[in-house]
């Protein structure tokens, strides 16, 4: 099994009790904060024997003080037939009233330590404690594989919506649920006496001396030159057992004194198991540590946010996996397709290729490709395979690799479909490898490698009909995305331009929809979307969406886009049809790797023709007027100039610090890079105060930004590759 099987279902087989023992070991939390608010410490405190001389006067039938780790001290007295608790002044001896040994009812507690079933409730509630030690240790090597080691644990985290809230939630949680689990465990080792807390001998001195009178207890020297912060219990002799002694015990272990010389007569170090479960006592309770119970009651809270959002998670996964029908036994089909898919979303890919085939007179099996082999009557295999996190296969699909390498090669050819998202340094690492381990094994070539960016159905459609080609027939491939909940956009107003080549462009400005709490308990509508999120519109007639870059945040109050009219675009075509008061159905696509954090970085921001949209919305939202350069290249200043009034408009009132334009139809022309090049040293000059890059525009339009780039870090010893890495460059192409 792999750490992604075993947490996920550990978790929601565990997460239940995990819920019922994380809120009361939250509630429970309290108790060390508010016993510290009480307290009343330290600078001038007595020692321990003028303590106990002035709590042994006023309170009558004293037998035993106790200072709680809080610091707090509490006198225990029997008077009158009853049992009383006083809490104690540390600093004058004073009585100031009765202790109530908790605030927290005593079921809450039992509850925690056992769920109200004794024995077996503890054993139960050390399973839930070692399986949340598991899910930590687990949940923590699957971040470190999504952030890309040790180094990044503290950097940024892709992603957002649910996946987020539960990493981001994990990263800030997770060091003190390990701790915490770990220290519950220790408790319940010793409350099944598998770890033994008693000392090796148990001694039971008792006072001899001659002389006739107690000695005064502040008089007895250990306890004269005994610091009130080592204290942990101090009890007093049974005045009608001439034969007992005082009794203390400290941070250190534990002695018997003669009541009447003040001679110790035995000391006991305190054992490595005491000193270990005194740690473990502090560690899953915070009793003497306030701030890390704070901590704790954090976590503990936290524990029902991770059952939540990973059931959801599970349950997207579960839901995005289609039913194959009519899916051929492996030994009668000659077209087999393995998948491998995260979150199983590239299972819609092959459900759709499966149909295909099989319509063309194939015989298909689609399987996971953990359980990759080749029959006799195999022609040819085709590998779906997405990467997850910084290059690493998906969770079930760990050890394909290895039996890839293992399979003999036979004559059945073989093509390989990468899924991924540029953003990230690893695109399609793992697609990559799957490529090279069939080719050094021999395998036979089907197609290329190919590589799909962000489920992109069009991309899709585009290989489809590459292999046909290669398959000499054609093929009918109907892809339908999984689709998230639409809701209705209202265009308020357009703004449009001329453009180049019977190509006009406009800037759309939709309402922004309203979202009541309905809405937002079922997860509809927009969400909270920033720009470089993507819009997915939905054409009439069409179940495949066009997706946008979006020049808005939710905080502007309002969704807006800019569009070029396609020719043949059926999305584009319709967009650029609306008029104000028209409406069309569209979603929110989270591009978390496009995004643009809020700090005081700067950042070189660079678009051609409509990829300026993002870029603007990235300057409509710099409120804090952080250094932001901005290259814009375009054909005619006159056609395309998209944002031209606005970005003028924020270069004055600060928003954007240096506006660089460049018209390839006007003048001299020129492009970007061109421009870029002309200001190799204000570049260098950002990027060494650390600035970050964000591309957007053509996929060749980037591609010469990046030779461009290259060139001009290179006296700094740094290239786009490292950027990318470090996540200072991202790009969003088309």
């Amino acid at each position: 099994m792999t750490f992604r099987l075993i947490h996920r279902w550990l978790g929601l087989f565990a997460g239940a009790l995990a819920l019922v023992l994380g809120l009361t070991g939250a509630m429970l939390a309290l108790d060390p904060v508010t016993d510290a608010w009480q307290a009343r410490a330290g600078a001038g405190e007595p020692s321990v024997a003028a303590l106990a001389q002035r709590i042994g006067a006023d309170v009558p039938g004293t037998e035993e003080i106790r200072r709680l780790p809080s610091g707090m001290i509490v006198a225990y007295s029997y008077d009158q037939g009853e049992v009383r608790a006083n809490r104690i002044d540390p600093v004058d001896g004073r009585v100031r009233g009765p202790w109530q040994p908790s605030l927290m009812p005593r079921w809450v507690k039992n509850l925690h330590r056992s769920l109200l079933l004794g024995d077996v409730g503890r054993a139960a509630a050390a399973v839930v404690a070692l399986s949340m030690l598991v899910l930590s240790i687990t949940g923590l090597v699957l971040l470190l594989r999504r952030l890309g080691g040790w180094r990044r644990l503290g950097g940024q985290m892709r992603g957002r919506g649910t996946d987020r809230l539960h990493a981001v939630t994990g990263r800030l949680a997770i060091p003190v649920l390990l701790v915490s689990a770990l220290a519950a465990l220790w408790l319940s080792a010793t409350t099944f006496n598998l770890v033994s807390l008693d000392p090796p001998d148990d001694p039971d001195p008792i006072s001899t001396s001659a002389l006739a009178d107690d000695l005064p207890v502040a008089q007895l020297p250990l306890l004269q030159t005994l610091p009130l912060g080592e204290l942990k219990r101090l009890g007093f002799p049974n005045p009608d057992d001439p034969e007992d002694t005082w009794q203390v015990t400290t941070t250190g272990g534990q002695g018997w004194l003669d009541r009447r010389s003040g001679e110790l007569l035995v000391w006991q170090d305190a054992t490595l198991a005491q000193r270990i479960h005194g740690w473990a006592m502090l560690l899953h309770t915070g009793e003497g540590a306030w701030v890390w119970a704070v901590l704790l009651g954090l976590a503990g809270a936290s524990i029902p946010l991770f059952w939540f959002t990973g059931l959801i998670l599970w349950w997207r996964a579960r839901r995005a996996r289609p039913r194959i029908v009519g899916n051929q036994p492996l030994p009668q089909a000659d077209t087999l397709v393995f998948v491998a898919s995260e979150t199983g979303t590239t299972w819609g890919f092959a459900a759709a290729l499966h149909a295909a085939l099989g319509q063309a007179g194939h015989r298909v099996h689609v399987a996971p490709l953990e359980h990759f082999q080749a029959a006799a009557g195999t022609r040819r295999i085709i590998v779906l395979a997405a990467t997850y996190g910084d290059g690493q296969s998906p969770a079930h699909a760990t050890g394909a690799l290895e039996k890839i390498a293992r399979t003999a090669p036979q004559d059945a050819a073989v093509a390989v479909l990468g899924f991924g998202d540029r953003q990230y340094p690893a695109f399609c690492a793992f697609a990559d490898a799957l490529e090279q381990s069939f080719r050094a094994q021999g395998w036979p070539t089907l197609l290329p490698l190919a590589r799909i960016h962000q489920q992109s159905a069009q991309e899709f459609a585009r290989w489809c009909e590459t292999l046909a080609e290669a398959l000499g027939e054609p093929l009918q491939v109907h892809y339908r995305p999984h689709l998230p909940p639409t809701c209705e956009l209202r265009l308020i107003s357009r703004e449009s331009y001329p453009g180049q080549d019977d190509r006009p462009g406009a800037i759309l400005r939709f309402a922004l929809p309203a979202r009541g709490w309905r809405d937002r308990l079922a997860m509809r509508g927009l969400g909270g979307f920033v720009a470089g999120d993507l819009l997915g519109v939905l054409a009439p007639g069409s179940s495949v969406p066009r997706y946008y870059s979006l020049a808005s945040g939710h905080r502007d109050g309002f969704v807006e886009l800019c569009v070029r009219l396609l020719p043949g675009g059926e999305c584009s075509t319709f967009l650029h049809g609306l008029a104000p008061g028209d409406a069309a159905r569209a979603f929110v696509r989270p591009n978390p790797g496009f995004t643009l954090e809020r700090d005081r970085r700067p950042a070189v921001l660079i678009g051609a023709g409509t990829g300026v949209a993002p870029l603007a919305g990235f300057i409509r939202g710099n409120r804090r007027h952080v250094p932001m350069h901005l290259y814009f290249g375009a054909r005619d200043p006159a056609r395309d100039f998209y944002f031209g009034e606005n970005l003028t408009q924020w270069l004055a009132d600060g928003r954007l610090t240096r506006l660089r334009t460049i018209f390839s139809r006007v003048g001299d022309g020129g492009y970007v890079q061109d421009a870029l090049r002309q200001d190799a040293q204000s570049v260098r000059e950002a990027v060494r105060a650390g600035a970050r890059i964000r591309v957007c525009g053509s996929r060749p339009m980037a591609h010469d930004v990046v030779l461009a780039l290259d060139e001009i870090l290179a006296p700094l010893d740094l290239d786009i590759a490292r950027l990318r890495a470090a996540g200072r460059y991202a790009e969003d192409v088309f």
